[in-house]
This record gives C-alpha cells, structure tokens and sequence, in this order.
C-alpha cells in the first residue's frame, strides 16, 4: 500500500509537471514573439479591449490545465520530503510499549540509512546503518505491502540468544561461521516493577481472542486484567523500557529456528538485522519469523509529532499532548 502510494504520488508530481512547464514556456514563447511581457498592453491597443493577444489566447486554455498545474509546486514538495527526508506513520498496535503507544503518530527520517528510490526502494546512496537500539521502520519479510516498526537488537554477524523465562537478551557480535564470537555486548536490566498499563482479553465470540492496554494507576485494577512489568533494558548504551507479562512464557515451538542453531538463539546473516519489540510478551518480531533483509529497512523513528488516545481498531478519545518530542 506504501508503495502504491508512492506511485501514485510520482505519476501525479509528474503529471502536473508537465502541464507546468507546457503552461510556462508556452506562455513564455508567445510572448517572444510579440516582444513583450505578459500582461503588458501593446502600444497600438489604444480603444481596444483592455489585455493582449498573449492575455486572450491564455484565457482560453481549459480550466483544468491551470488547477494542475498551479499544484505542482505542492504535490513536488511533498514528493521530495514523503521520499527522501521524512515520512509519517501511525502507530497500530502496542508491540512497541511502552516506547511508542497505539495513536501515536511518528515522524521516520527516511535518509538515515540511504537515499532510496521511492519506487522500487533500491538503495541510491548509502548513507549509513542501523545500530543497535535503533527503532526501524521496515517491510514485513513475509508481506512487503506491510509496515513494521521494532528495535534493532541484533546487527550482521551478531549472536542473538533470549532466555524466555527470564527474558533477558544476550548478544554477541563477530560471530560469523567458522569464527569465534567476540565479548558479549554489555546489556544491564534493571529490576522489575509494575508498569502503569494493564492487559485485557476479550473474547470476539469466534473461538479468538483479542486484547487492549489501558493505562491504569498503580492502586487502581479493572477486572479480568493483567497489570504488565516494566524494566529498564541498556542495550549497548541505549536505555529504554521493557515490558513483560508476569509468568508469561512464550511458546518455544513457534520461534523460528535457524539451521544449524539452538533454539531460541540466531546468528545474524549479512546484510540482515534481528528485529524485537520493546513489549517482549505481545510482539511478533524476528524470533518468531527470522531476519529483517537491509533492503527491507523504511527508516528510523524519530520523534512523535501527536498523539491520540486510542485502542486497537477504535476511534481517537482525546489528544496525547505530552506524548510529543524525541523517540528512544
């Protein structure tokens, strides 16, 4: 759908482009020829009409023509910044509490890791790669029409293992086949406390289940939910909170399993980066369907431009004002 979008949005860009220079330079022309500027009356025009001949053959261009091409300026300003410099998304799900929250609306800096085009999205000029910590917009592997957002928690020749009962992370770089890994990058917990949201379950009367986060205060409970746990994860020096659910353990059946490796532990091909989200327990990231491919890479997360409270599939209830400012 992004994609589509962005063709759409180059067709019409160019389009109205057209018609711009047509209208410019044809106008310009005709103008040379009479030896004058637009708009400017002709000497022997005295008793005639107020205009030129210029004015009278303008005026019977189509409507239509004018209108798109006095939109050009726009629909080119909005193409260069939406392709290259920045570009907005929204916020879905909760897999990424409590960093970003469902209504959030975020700002993702489209350069940060090449100038791409905004096509095809092949790699123009690189201009850098993501670091661990950083939270990426990325096609989904499986479903390239889908935009994905987690942290980057393993990099190109990293060691990746999580410990589903304890829900730590372990992470060691260089540790490409045939080598021996390098030091364990340094990742600190702090301890676990309750977070100010809680997770419902509600049936949808199909045989499934889905789920809400509310914020609730800490000596306040709605029934039927679970108060989530929250840490401080520093994850080679990038600090952000965690969330995890009490007793959870995550079925360890469903990860993906890498040839060659132990369950729940991956070894990060090239070109290729580990993706989790900042909610361990409600997350579909790459322990569950693998690597996310270095072309697949949309942007970083910069800031949160507005906020609205809402829930999963539901319309907006007020506005998140201090929500506002820098992503970490």
């Amino acid at each position: 759908m992004a994609n589509m979008f962005a063709l759409i949005l180059a067709i019409a860009t160019l389009i109205t482009g057209l018609l711009w220079c047509w209208e410019r330079f044809k106008l310009a022309a005709a103008c040379r020829r009479l030896g004058q500027q637009p708009g400017q009356q002709r000497p022997d025009a005295v008793g005639e009409t107020p205009g030129n001949d210029v004015a009278v053959k303008v005026s019977h261009k189509p409507g239509w023509i004018e209108t798109c091409a006095s939109i050009f300026p726009v629909l080119l300003l909005v193409f260069v910044v939406r392709s290259f410099i920045f570009e907005p998304f929204q916020i879905p799900s909760g897999s990424m509490m409590p960093t970003l929250l469902v209504g959030d609306f975020i700002l993702v800096e489209k350069f940060a890791y090449g100038i791409k085009d905004p096509i095809t999205q092949t790699t123009l000029i690189e201009t850098g790669h993501p670091k661990r910590g950083d939270v990426v917009v990325f096609k989904y592997p499986l479903d390239l029409k889908l935009d994905y957002i987690k942290r980057v928690v393993g990099l190109p020749g990293d060691r990746v293992s999580y410990d589903p009962v304890n829900k730590r992370l372990t992470v060691q770089p260089g540790c490409a086949s045939g080598q021996d890994c390098a030091t364990a990058v340094p990742i600190t917990y702090s301890e676990l406390t309750p977070s100010a949201f809680e997770q419902t379950f509600n049936s949808t009367g199909a045989g499934e289940a889905s789920s809400a986060f509310l914020q609730v205060p800490p000596n306040q409970a709605v029934a039927g939910a679970i108060r989530l746990a929250q840490r401080k994860e520093s994850l080679g020096g990038v600090v952000h909170n965690v969330l995890t659910v009490p007793g959870k353990q995550d079925q360890l059946k469903i990860y993906y399993q890498q040839q060659g490796s132990s369950l729940a532990e991956w070894v990060v091909p090239q070109r290729k980066y580990f993706m989790m989200g900042d909610n361990r327990d409600d997350s579909a990231d790459s322990r569950f369907w693998g690597f996310v491919p270095e072309r697949n890479l949309v942007g970083k997360a910069t800031a949160i431009w507005i906020s609205f409270e809402k829930q999963e599939g539901q319309w907006p209830t007020s506005v998140r004002l201090s929500r506002i400012g820098g992503i970490h």
